[in-house]
Order: C-alpha cells, then structure tokens, then sequence
C-alpha cells in the first residue's frame, strides 16, 4: 500500500522495507516470544518521488536516522502490538516528509532605523551620564 504525502509526493512499496525484532518493556512473557519493534528503513536517496530539495532538508531534519548510504531509519518498540508499531513507523515517517517538503520562508535582511541608532545612543550617553554622577567629589 503506497504511503500519501501529500497531492504531489507519494511513496511506493518498494521504496519502503521493515524488519520486526524482539523488543523489551511491556508485554511479560509475550516479550519473549512475539517480534513486535519494527525498523522502517526508507531509501530516500534513490526515491524518484521525492524532489532534490525536499531530499535536502530531509537529510537535515533526519539527522542521526539518516544513514551514509542515504536512507532514513525509524525504529518503533513503544507498544506490544507489532501493528501499531508498523503504524506509528509510517506516520512519523510522513510527518518527517511532511516537514521536508514545507519550502522555508527566504530571510529578508532588514536595516535599523537612523532614528532608533539616535535613540540608542542618547540612551547609553544619559546612563552614562548618571555613572559619573555616582563618582567620589574629587578635590
């Protein structure tokens, strides 16, 4: 089943592989016997669905999920049903292709105002100012 995105970014089966281990917490003796953490590995370097940029920032806000041959790796063992642990696996995998795919807003470089560089600098002469005042009466 193809994992949706968004309208434009879709990601395919094949893109996607999981792996069930062991996993430790809760579930008692069931622990022992029953794979329930998953590993998704997705391989978003090779992915022809996802656009160079959104490749970027994935990169970025991955971190240390991102591995050296491109893919990203999200390792789920939070409840005892090996189901919802897949579940949860995709869905923080789309909301972190979610967060790539939003485009930055481009910083706009603003300047101070001659008007408040003034005030300022009135403001450090009349604490300053206030200092001296402070100072011994020299004789």
């Amino acid at each position: 089943m193809p994992l949706q995105i968004d309208d434009r970014i879709t990601i395919q089966d094949w893109e996607i592989t999981e792996q069930f281990t062991r996993a430790s917490g809760p579930g008692g003796q069931n622990v022992n016997k029953v794979s329930s953490a998953v590993e998704l590995r997705f391989e978003a370097n090779r992915s022809p669905n996802l656009p160079g940029p959104v490749k970027a920032r994935l990169r970025r806000l991955a971190g240390r999920r991102w591995t050296k041959d491109g893919a990203v790796v999200i390792q789920v063992s939070e409840e005892r049903s090996q189901t919802r642990n897949r579940a949860l696996a995709r869905e923080r995998l789309t909301d972190l292709i979610r967060a790539a795919a939003v485009k930055p807003k481009k910083r706009v470089k603003t300047k101070v105002s001659a008007n408040q560089k003034r005030k300022r600098v009135e403001a450090k002469k009349r604490r300053g100012e206030v200092k001296a005042l402070r100072a011994g009466v020299v004789d």
